[in-house]
Formats: C-alpha cells, structure tokens, sequence
C-alpha cells in the first residue's frame, strides 16, 4: 500500500513556494498574522477550486471533517468561516496576482513548442472579455448598469497549451478596448481580436511597437482599395487587398497601409472581413488564425464551468480578485503538473478526478490513468518460516 503524501500535497509540491512568500512579504502580507497565514489561506482557497466547494461554511466543514489530515496538506492555521472570510476581505489581493503571473510564466516555459491549428513561429495571442454577472446591492463596487453589478475578466491567451497570459479585472462599465493601453505588446507577437476592439489610434500603437494585429472590420469602416492581390476562390477567399483608410480622422490616427481580406466561411455560411497589418503571411492562412479565436471562448466557458468564479466567497472588492487569482492559480498549476509529469489527459479529466482523490495517498502520476499502482517496494512478512 502506498503510504506516502496526500495528492493535495503532490499538488503544492509543485508550487515555487520561495516565490510565493516573496509575493507574501512585497505587500507585507503576514504583519501582525500568528496563526493563519496567506499560505494558509491559498491553500483553503485552492482546495475550494479542486474540490468545487460553494461556500465558507462548506469548506469550513469540509476541512475540520479532515482535520487529521491538515498538517500534512500544509495547512497549520485553524479552520474557521470567519478567519477565512475575513483573510480574503482584507489580504492583498496583489499577493495572489503576482503568484499567479509567476506560475503563467513557468507554464509558457513549459508550453513553448506547443503547436496550435495555424503553422506559424510567431508567438500568437487571443484577446477578448468575459462578463460576469452579479448583484448591484450586494457588489455595489463594480457597477456594469443602473440596476446591475459585474466583473470584467479582460485576458491575453497564448494560443500554445491555451495559457492566459495576461489577466485584468474590471468593473462591468470598462468597455474591452481601453485595456488596449494598459496591454504592453510583444514585438513580432501576433494579437487576435473582435471588432470590439477596432480603435485605430490603438492599433497604430501596436504597429510602432513591433506587434502585428489581426481584427475584423465593421461595416461602416471606410477605406480605398490600391491594389488586389491575386486569391484562389475555391478556398472561400473573396479578395485580398491593399488599402488605405479614407474616413474622418481614421487617416490621421492611422497612417499606413493595411491589408483588408474577406472570406466565406462554408462551414458557418457567414462572410468575414479581416484588416492586418501583416502583408507577409497568406491569406488563407490570415483567415485559419483568426479561427483560433473561438479558444479564448472557449477558455472563459471552460473556466466558469470548472472552476469557482461565478459564485464568490465575499462581497468585497479584495476578495472577488483574491478568489479570481487563486482560481487562475488553479488553473495554470495544473497545467503544469499535466506536462511535467506528461498527463494526456485533458485539464477537464485531471481536475475531476483531482476532486475525488485530494485525501487520497495515491501517486499523482497513477490518479488520471486505468492501471492500480504497484508498490516499487517488494513485499515483506512478519511471519517466520517454520522451515528454514
């Protein structure tokens, strides 16, 4: 039988914890703290994200059902509803975050020669936001209307493993584009939008600072075509052109020539407009990355169904970011056991079976796989041979 550390263990083990407390002692996390700690309280909190409690009265009573087993998930404070509650009002949030962003690059590390759907060198990404909705009374802080609250998570997602690499949470009003100035581009990176971020002035900084963009065009953009370059167009390519914008002020923000390419998509029967400031790649090739997309879509569903963001903790600004941080904390830690260990199982499998087996001493590379681990270590008898 295998006696070793729990498999709530084997999940910190992986965490840079030299890291973390350097995150702790920047804002001065643990001042005047004697029992429970900001490791603590992560600790509580992820087993939350693994384990998909509700609330602090399910986690307290999960826990101390386990008491026996805390020390040995690293946990040496008391359990208590209030204790956490009041950690996650009143803890810098920013502990979390910048942990969170140093386990992000670890993974991207990791992720590196990940390939995705489109052939390309370029370190590609998806930006996009995802709203979620909550209670004006209860969250008076993040106003979205007049009689709704809401959250923001406006994130950077790295096409190579689906790794976000850039995370920021807003109140419901921020429209998507202004995180466009807060957003340091990445020479030679390519970054994928929705037309809710056409906002030239914008993207010309992108252009200045080395970054490529791809984007769709609204209906109502002006432009005048120079020249065309010859498309196939049995492979939905309609046109693929040079053009100069022709509006208002559009000229004046952006100056330079852009590449305008349309295409049919067969598949959806929809007609796609694409403006890039790219004029190297083909143009099929332009319209397949933008197809790449839908994954950070496919993230945000992904997350608010796997993980605990929807439902929080604490009403308090402090908390809904702690509790967002940890759970992105979460996510990429396991993203990082699943290639160090080399998991094929998806994320999804692993955080399943991960929520059933926390108290478990199993070997954490045997928990996602069909075979019953056998102990390396060979059998031995208290009973004497009568025969020797």
């Amino acid at each position: 039988m295998y006696t070793g550390k729990l498999v709530f263990s084997q999940v910190i083990d992986h965490m840079p914890l030299h890291t973390f407390r350097q995150c702790v002692q920047r804002y001065d996390g643990n001042h005047k703290i004697k029992s429970f700690t900001c490791l603590d309280q992560f600790l509580c909190m992820a087993f939350a994200q693994l384990t998909y409690r509700e609330s602090l009265r399910d986690i307290e009573a999960c826990l101390r059902a386990q008491r026996h087993k805390l020390y040995h998930m690293g946990i040496r404070g008391g359990i208590s509803r209030n204790t956490l509650a009041n950690a996650n009002k009143v803890r810098d949030w920013r502990i979390y975050a910048d942990f969170a962003q140093s386990l992000i690059q670890i993974a991207r590390r990791l992720y590196v020669e990940e390939g995705f759907a489109v052939d390309l060198d370029n370190t590609t990404y998806a930006l996009d936001a995802s709203t979620i909705d909550l209670c004006l009374s209860l969250f008076p802080w993040a106003p979205a209307r007049r009689t709704k609250a809401a959250v923001k998570l406006h994130t950077l997602l790295d096409l190579r493993g689906n790794i976000p690499t850039f995370i920021h949470i807003s109140d419901g009003k921020l429209h998507d584009v202004n995180v466009l100035d807060i957003l340091v581009p990445e020479p030679g990176a390519f970054y994928i939008m929705d037309r809710g971020y056409l906002d030239f002035a914008r993207l010309y900084r992108l252009v200045l600072l080395g970054a490529f963009f791809l984007i769709r065009a609204k209906s109502n953009t002006q432009y005048r075509r120079l020249y065309s370059q010859p498309v196939d167009r049995s492979t939905g390519l309609i046109f693929d052109q040079i053009i100069v914008l022709t509006g208002a002020r559009t000229p004046r923000y952006y100056p330079e020539k852009l590449r305008c390419i349309k295409y049919y998509d067969a598949t959806t029967e929809k007609t796609f407009t694409f403006l890039t400031n790219n004029f190297s790649l083909p143009a099929l090739t332009i319209a397949d990355l933008y197809r790449c997309r839908w994954q950070v879509e496919l993230f945000f569903k992904w997350i608010k169904q796997h993980l605990r963001i929807k439902v929080f903790f604490g009403t308090s600004e402090n908390a809904v970011k702690s509790q967002i941080w940890i759970a992105v904390s979460v996510y990429v830690l396991v993203a990082i056991i699943r290639k160090r260990l080399k998991i094929d199982a998806s994320l999804y499998t692993i955080l399943q079976v991960l929520s059933l087996t926390v108290f478990e001493r199993i070997p954490l590379n045997q928990i996602v796989t069909d075979s019953d681990y056998k102990s390396d270590q060979p059998e031995t008898s208290i009973q004497l041979n009568l025969f020797d």
